[in-house]
């Protein structure tokens, strides 16, 4: 899902460099997520970030060091975690019936609850609990307009806190569902 921009454990970070003790966190890489056993945390961590705490044996990398992405078949990093996330969320509003049952409701309802709680990357997760909890960020989950216009609001929320552009919601269903109206997706 990618939010990974919750004060906390990450490496480099204020709350790690006001501690006054020389722990091996510190040592790790800058942007190294750091799990809740205080280890680097691979699925929170960009591979950029992770192949230079790999190529440095845990020290701070040089500068000059300019990592290359991993091959495909590696375990993903956060951003990649993310993207597929977002495919996943955004295909399932693009196929979710246009008037959904009761029944269907309260199992896409608790698809999302469960899936904020069991999310690979335990920052990203807990933020979106969190996001989740805030007044009128509830899934919506009447239909498939409603879903989409929901799901494109939650994943312009983390563009914002990241820095990225937001998404204009109106193109929802070119994107996701129906394909541009210039016919590339064709």
């Amino acid at each position: 899902m990618s939010f990974p921009f919750l004060p906390g454990k990450v490496s480099g970070s204020k709350e790690q460099s006001r501690d006054n003790e020389e722990t091996p966190q510190q040592k790790t890489a800058p942007g190294v997520v750091l799990g809740k056993d205080g280890k680097p945390c691979r699925t929170c961590t960009s591979s950029a970030a992770w192949m230079a705490m790999m190529k440095s044996g845990g020290k701070k990398p040089k500068p000059a060091a300019v990592p290359t992405a991993p091959p495909s078949d590696c375990p993903p990093d956060v951003e990649e975690l993310g993207r597929s996330t977002w495919m996943l969320l955004h295909s399932m509003a693009a196929t979710y019936p246009e008037v959904a049952t009761p029944e269907t409701q309260s199992i896409m309802k608790q698809f999302i609850s469960t899936f904020s709680r069991l999310y690979p990357c335990y920052v990203c997760a807990e933020d979106f609990q969190g996001w989740l909890k805030e007044p009128g960020n509830e899934p919506k989950v009447k239909g498939q307009d409603e879903l989409g216009l929901w799901a494109c609001q939650a994943h312009n929320a983390v563009n914002v806190k990241l820095g990225k552009p937001e998404f204009d919601c109106s193109l929802w269903k070119q994107r996701w569902k129906d394909g541009w109206k210039d016919g590339r997706c064709d």
